[in-house]
């Protein structure tokens, strides 16, 4: 691609990512700085903060390297910090906008012997703990492209790189944020967030589309206290027959579809026509990917349905329980309550508040047998689906793959969800977008022995260089 030789950038990225970047993931895996969400009192614990004081003073060591260039650490009173790093190019009047978080999920159980979310291990290429690939790499990817980009004097557009604390809590801290620099950002004409997945380590995945996110906590009340089931059953309806009663208003217990239609939407043709290359590409690893037990099959045969279904559809999943004593403590007793927390994925164009809503009045109304049931929903978070990619960018796309993996580009929609997305595609309805990731099969996101595949961090590094360069030209 237009100045950019790929042997030097391949040997400079490689070099900081083993002196580097590598290194101080290591470090970083090892803070419990845990979302929000997951730890209400994060500010008190000083994990976060001792987060953000490790990337930035990382950051402000490297932008040296790059005239002119700032980094600012934005706070407000009861939120998580976000880190701004400001660095002029002339090559556009346009503004390239990189995004990535540094906050992380829970602990979950399960991590293999030895491992485990704040314990740091490098096996086989792979960084395992927790954070490192959902997204604490981005920052390092997105700076060390510039600095690759500065040592060959490549041309290149102002590029605003934000880092924040809240996503993995659904970004409520970031619209306050956003608001409040939206004026200093300018014109962005490409967006590049590296918080997304690929489906597998061959090539470069762009992330067309994004499911959205609601969900909470449902309680059914039927006592005051538990009580002798040899007495109460049969004339106490069970709390948890209740919940099955109300999850089946949600979703069909023999196929998993969900049945409202607040919940559902039209897939567009084009999504169609991409989930079937993706499936062609990816063959079973589509469900592989996963640590399915001995005999266990996935939910649909079609690899293209399967796809859809992940990426277009809703899927409702039941996430934790309260209200009920492990197997080893449990006596005959009809318990007084259960309280599940439900999580219901979107098709990326449904209004996440809308759906919140519905889903609190069909979980609540008429209660069966009258018992007390309460849905205490969380922050919706809505979905969000890409804009028509223009020809010069899907060139690029395929060039940079091509120079970094060897085989073109692949674009598919992603399950999860990345808030931002959103609130970017409504603040900046002209900007084009390139989201990708490095999490791929096994890597295991929010789970037991998370980890970052290092080669693919290398290579979306590089890939970052190219984009950026491919903007200049284009745009220049």
């Amino acid at each position: 691609m237009t100045n950019l030789d790929h042997t030097a950038l391949s040997a400079f990225v490689e070099k900081m990512w083993a002196a580097e970047i590598t290194p101080t993931l290591v470090d970083y895996i090892r803070i419990p700085n845990k979302s929000p969400m997951f730890e209400p009192d994060w500010e008190k614990l000083g994990h976060m903060e001792e987060a953000v004081k490790m990337f930035a003073g990382w950051a402000r060591e490297k932008i040296k390297a790059l005239p002119g260039t700032t980094l600012e650490i934005l706070r407000a009173p009861g939120r998580t910090p976000l880190i701004v790093i400001d660095s002029p190019g002339g090559a556009s009047g346009e503004t390239v906008l990189l995004y990535g978080h540094l906050d992380k999920q829970p602990e979950m159980t399960g991590w293999a012997p030895g491992k485990g979310p704040w314990i740091p291990v490098l096996e086989d290429e792979k960084l395992y703990g927790r954070g490192g690939a959902d997204d604490g790499y981005a920052i390092f990817g997105a700076l060390t492209a510039l600095l690759a980009l500065e040592e060959q004097g490549a041309a290149r557009a102002r590029c605003v790189i934000i880092i924040e604390a809240s996503e993995e809590s659904g970004s409520p801290d970031l619209p306050h944020y956003m608001e409040m620099i939206s004026g200093k950002i300018g014109d962005v004409g490409l967006v590049v967030c590296l918080d997304s997945g690929c489906g597998d380590y061959d090539r470069l995945w762009l992330t067309t589309s994004l499911r959205g996110l609601i969900g909470g906590a449902l309680k059914i009340d039927v006592l005051d206290e538990g009580v002798h089931s040899g007495d109460a059953s049969g004339v106490v309806p069970s709390s948890f027959r209740i919940l099955r009663m109300l999850l089946d208003r949600i979703d069909d217990v023999a196929t998993g579809d969900v049945k409202p239609d607040a919940f559902r939407a039209a897939i567009p043709d084009e999504r169609r026509t991409q989930a079937k290359i993706a499936a062609d590409a990816l063959g079973a690893a589509v469900y592989s990917k996963f640590p399915f037990v001995d005999r266990m099959r996935p939910a649909n045969d079609d690899l293209d349905e399967l796809i859809l279904n992940r990426t277009w559809r809703s899927a409702l999943s039941v996430t934790g329980f309260d209200g009920a004593p492990a197997p080893s403590g449990a006596g005959n007793v009809l318990r007084p309550f259960t309280t599940a927390k439900l999580s219901l994925r979107l098709p990326p164009t449904t209004d996440a508040d809308e759906a919140s809503a519905e889903l609190k009045r069909i979980l609540e109304s008429d209660p069966p047998y009258g018992a007390k049931v309460s849905f205490t929903p969380e922050q919706p978070g809505s979905g969000w689906n890409a804009p028509p990619t223009d020809d010069w960018l899907a060139r690029a796309f395929d060039k940079a793959s091509e120079a970094a993996w060897g085989n073109r580009a692949a674009m598919m929609g992603e399950g999860g969800s990345i808030p931002f997305m959103g609130m970017l595609g409504k603040a900046f309805p002209k900007a084009q977008f390139a989201i990708t990731g490095v999490l791929g099969p096994h890597s295991n996101a929010h789970g037991p022995n998370e980890f970052l595949h290092l080669p693919t961090g290398r290579r979306v590094t590089e890939t970052v260089a190219h984009l950026l360069v491919a903007h200049a030209s284009e745009k220049g």
